[in-house]
């Protein structure tokens, strides 16, 4: 099991200098990865928001061990060719740390496609994320992109440099009972199971997306996300190879995110 620090950059983290502190306490403390949230938005009382890219690029300058990114990105509202050039990028400053978690997203959490003309069906979104990911993937390869999607268009740009190792790991959030994001996930390099309520409904999650995918013999992450101080032991039997910190928005307070990051990892 790997350990990660998992922050929203609401308020007080709301500041690309402190998020920069906390990942090299985290990293002077023993864990092993450092995500971050990606809102540009979020319900009351938060009241101030951070760029993830920018914490990450500051966080990617001063550490040199932890693995970092954006956990999860709602790609859907973000044009793929940009976020080729940011990923290779940023996985460039780090030396190959960056993992990318992506996700479909809601708009219940904060309204923020409804509020800025994005799209909010399910559906729509999906197919987003999905032709995102595919024009990623052909990115990172440095070979020429030629996508002609029902929503994106790259006509033969070669995006370089390239990452690092070639490729970036993805992550894909999915509710453990939605075949379709399971499938989603299946096809990259991990799954985050969101809103889990039992070991034993994570186990039924790992066992679905192992059914799923073409090459079991391929290197696979499972990450899930727990309150601080939790056992992360019957997780870890379920099929858990990393666990995130879950800090609440709500009740966001940097001495205590601080206090959390300097004890380091649970055994």
């Amino acid at each position: 099991m790997r350990s990660a620090v998992w922050l929203p950059l609401f308020d007080e983290l709301a500041d690309p200098r402190v998020v920069a502190d906390l990942a090299v306490e985290a990293e002077a403390a023993g864990w092993d990865g450092f995500f971050v949230w990606d809102q540009l938005d979020w319900r009351a009382p938060v009241t101030a928001v951070a760029d993830p890219w920018v914490c990450l690029a500051a966080a990617a300058a001063v550490t040199s061990r932890v693995a970092l990114g954006p956990m999860v990105s709602p790609l859907a509202r973000r044009r793929p060719t940009k976020v080729a050039r940011e990923t290779a990028s940023l996985d460039r400053l780090s030396d190959g740390r960056l993992v990318l978690g992506v996700g479909v997203g809601s708009d219940s959490f904060a309204r923020e496609y409804s509020r800025t003309g994005e799209p909010v069906e399910d559906r729509t979104r999906a197919e987003l994320l999905d032709e995102s990911l595919e024009i990623l993937r052909s990115a990172w390869t440095g070979e020429a992109v030629h996508h002609h999607g029902k929503h994106h268009l790259v006509d033969g740009m070669i995006f370089a440099p390239t990452p690092v190792r070639g490729d970036i790991p993805v992550w894909v959030a999915a509710f453990p009972g939605n075949l379709r994001p399971l499938r989603r996930a299946a096809r990259h390099d991990g799954v985050f199971p969101v809103n889990l309520t039992s070991p034993d409904q994570l186990a039924e999650a790992v066992a679905r997306v192992g059914a799923l995918r073409a090459d079991l013999a391929r290197p696979y992450d499972v990450a899930i996300d727990l309150t601080p101080g939790t056992d992360p032991a019957p997780w870890v039997a379920a099929g858990a190879t990393w666990v995130l910190t879950d800090v609440d928005p709500a009740t966001l307070r940097l001495d205590s995110v601080r206090r959390m990051v300097r004890e380091g990892p649970a055994s």
